[in-house]
């Protein structure tokens, strides 16, 4: 922290009651906590004296919640006991430890409430204690004072929101709601002032993706009109487009004809054929001269697209628009080939990763930027690209579907399509969860089954979230919780041990299985993947680098080791490299958690539907929208304080109608200096100059 604001914005996480005690029995070893208790017996014994002849003393106090008891150690200390007697209630901060078998908090900081003569002993009982965000060395005692002192010397705060806003919605000012947020004298206080709070949070955030939205709308660019090569694409279709795929494709039309630059999200299903859409566009672009570029996030999943635009454009559009790879691993000679390709503009569609954000990269007039698995970028990345052309329309794909709530709090300022049919032809999958340690004879069965896909001709992933043992590689989930009772689940699956046990299993005789990871080369990640879609590899084990974009229509069978290690949306991508052809799917998630853990509810989550959707709520509601947002709050959009995105949705969407009639009446804010400010501070600098120019 290092501005006033900082620090009263360094909001309480909760509030304890002086007469409500801790359950001292939920208190884990190694755990900085913050607890209030009632002091039940006091010990002072003498210790045998230190080297130099000092006497040396032990002070035990026992606090309790009326059920339960921890024990608080204080060394040559006895007048602890003139504050801590028996009957007297106190706020604890320390860290749990354990000694002889007994869990203890060792040199505690507290502070005892004394109740004050003459005030009302229920409403002294009943007032909220702040609990802060604390360290071992920075307790929340200490932020409590801080955050007075700071209270005190805050003065007035002009309120970027409105009035007419605050009187409509019935909202606090602004310093008003941050006092009672610290300082609030009754329960109801402190949720009036988190509502006034996360009000302000959304209102601010809205206003600025709308007015980054409405910059946008302004930058002039060159009309760009479908032609013969468009209509050329579409009649070598195999399949025709599904509803959905036709009405993102009318609107991106609408916006690349449109003179301003396009800002779109498209938003679909595994497998629902966002990346036809997408070349669609750049086949608009490229009617005039223009360039695209699409930015994955991954080498395997850049040459799977340019793979799959090559494949679809048929070798006539394909050795006319010339589709060029870029990636930083690519052999000298090859690179220079495609940097000279991409300057002189003779490559229409160019596919890369980071590589295409080097100062090296430069494009004769890029004026589509296609941005894959948005997520996986920061603000400052996609910009990047961006600057390349001259206002270039933006594409943005995702096949994590993003729940209403999410779209509107981390791309607001998108214009939003979505995908939710399948193209004709996809088969289903099915999903089973299988328990390793309590179901033994089930996981055997899973690598029987296997061998039966592969002796039908078809072929089948393994997916680990490990490359190696430690060496996670692209998982989203912390370490599941050890069970309570029972087995320990067993370690995390790796790829090294996978495939060395999998090569040695009867059940795989004969057949080709290799590995597939981020750690290896480019040449090699390339040789594997196609030699699994030439059907020379019947089984790869993989990391989560096959999460996106691989399309192998033969492969029907997939097996997730550790699959509790995976986010929802993950296991979901995952699913989706399967029953991509004429042949059903099945996909197996191997699990060794507890049936009742958080691990083992989401893993049920996903066997249950095929609906992407209902499973990134389930995603959001889980694991908030700290880890769903991702990068997203990267750059301009810093993360949220109080809104809480699974919660607030109608306070999203109430503040982002009043930031839409603010802007519609006052575009630059000159009217709302105090907002404008505040929104100004979020801006890239472009947008900023285009905002304060009154």
């Amino acid at each position: 922290m290092t501005t006033l604001g900082d620090l009263v914005w360094h909001l309480p996480r909760r509030y304890a009651k002086r007469g409500e005690l801790t359950d001292l029995a939920s208190l884990v070893p190694g755990e900085h906590v913050t607890v209030v208790a009632r002091v039940r017996g006091v010990e002072t014994r003498d210790l045998q004296r230190d080297a130099k002849g000092r006497p040396r003393t032990l002070t035990t106090i026992t606090i309790t919640d009326g059920e339960s008891s921890l024990e608080t150690a204080f060394f040559n200390q006895p007048w602890r006991t003139g504050e801590l007697h028996q009957g007297v209630t106190a706020l604890f901060s320390g860290t749990v430890g354990e000694y002889k078998g007994k869990r203890q908090l060792a040199h505690p900081t507290y502070e005892a409430f004394d109740e004050a003569e003459g005030v009302d002993a229920e409403q002294w009982a009943a007032k909220p204690v702040p609990i802060y965000p604390a360290t071992a060395s920075l307790t929340t005692m200490k932020i409590e004072a801080l955050v007075a002192q700071a209270l005190d010397a805050l003065g007035d705060v002009p309120d970027p929101v409105p009035e007419e806003v605050r009187r409509e919605h019935r909202l606090m000012p602004l310093v008003e709601a941050l006092r009672l947020a610290h300082q609030p004298k009754a329960e109801q206080d402190a949720f009036r002032a988190r509502h006034t709070l996360a009000w302000h949070e959304a209102f601010l955030l809205q206003t600025y993706l709308l007015a980054t939205r409405d910059w946008f709308d302004t930058l002039p660019t060159a009309p760009r009109h479908a032609g013969a090569l468009l209509e050329r694409f579409d009649a070598a279709l195999p399949w025709p487009l599904t509803d959905d795929q036709q009405s993102a494709g009318a609107a991106i039309a609408a916006d690349l004809a449109s003179g301003t630059a396009m800002h779109r999200l498209v938003q679909g299903e595994v497998g629902s054929g966002k990346t036809v859409v997408a070349t669609r566009a750049m086949l608009a672009v490229a009617e005039s001269g223009g360039q695209s570029a699409l930015l994955a996030p991954t080498e395997v999943l850049a040459v799977q697209h340019l793979r799959s635009i090559t494949r679809s454009l048929g070798p006539e559009l394909a050795a006319e628009l010339q589709p060029t790879l870029l990636t930083g691993q690519m052999p000298a000679a090859d690179r220079k080939r495609a940097l000279l390709a991409i300057a002189a503009g003779s490559a229409r569609i160019v596919v890369g990763t980071h590589a295409l954000l080097s100062e090296r990269t430069t494009f004769a007039e890029l004026a589509l930027v296609v941005i894959d698995e948005q997520h996986r970028f920061g603000v400052a990345q996609r910009e990047a690209l961006r600057a390349k052309g001259l206002h270039p329309h933006t594409l943005v794909l995702t096949a994590t579907p993003i729940p209403r709530t999410i779209a509107m709090t981390a791309f607001g300022d998108l214009d939003v399509s979505t995908i939710r049919t399948l193209p004709a032809g996809r088969s289903p999958i099915q999903t089973f969860v299988v328990d390793q340690v309590r179901q033994p004879a089930a996981f055997h069965r899973t690598w029987g089954r296997m061998s039966e896909e592969l002796a039908a001709g078809r072929q089948a992933f393994v997916v680990c979230p490990a490359i190696e043992p430690g060496r996670l590689e692209g998982v989203d989930e912390p370490a599941a919780d050890a069970p309570a009772v029972g087995p320990a689940p067993p370690p995390v699956a790796d790829v090294v041990t996978t495939l060395a046990n999998l090569r040695r299993s009867p059940a795989l005789a004969g057949r080709v299985v290799a590995p597939l990871t981020g750690a290896m080369t480019t040449d090699d990640k390339d040789r594997t993947m196609r030699a699994f879609r030439d059907r020379e590899i019947d089984v790869v084990v993989a990391t989560t680098v096959i999460e996106v974009g691989v399309d192998v229509p033969n492969a029907t069978m997939m097996v997730v080791l550790s699959a509790d290690r995976f986010g929802v949306s993950q296991l979901h991508q995952l699913r989706g490299r399967v029953g991509r052809g004429e042949h059903a799917g099945l996909c197996v998630l191997v699990t060794g958690v507890d049936e009742l853990s958080d691990a083992r509810v989401r893993l049920d989550a996903v066997a249950s539907t095929l609906d992407g959707f209902a499973l990134a709520e389930v995603d959001l509601e889980q694991r908030g929208e700290g880890d769903v947002l991702g990068v997203a709050q990267s750059g301009g959009r810093s993360g949220l304080k109080v809104l809480r995105v699974a919660r607030d949705g109608a306070i999203i969407e109430a503040a982002r109608t009043a930031a839409r009639d603010v802007l519609d009446a006052d575009p630059t804010l000159v009217a709302h200096p105090a907002l404008r400010l505040a929104v100004h501070a979020r801006l890239d600098p472009d947008a900023r100059a285009a905002l304060v120019t009154a």
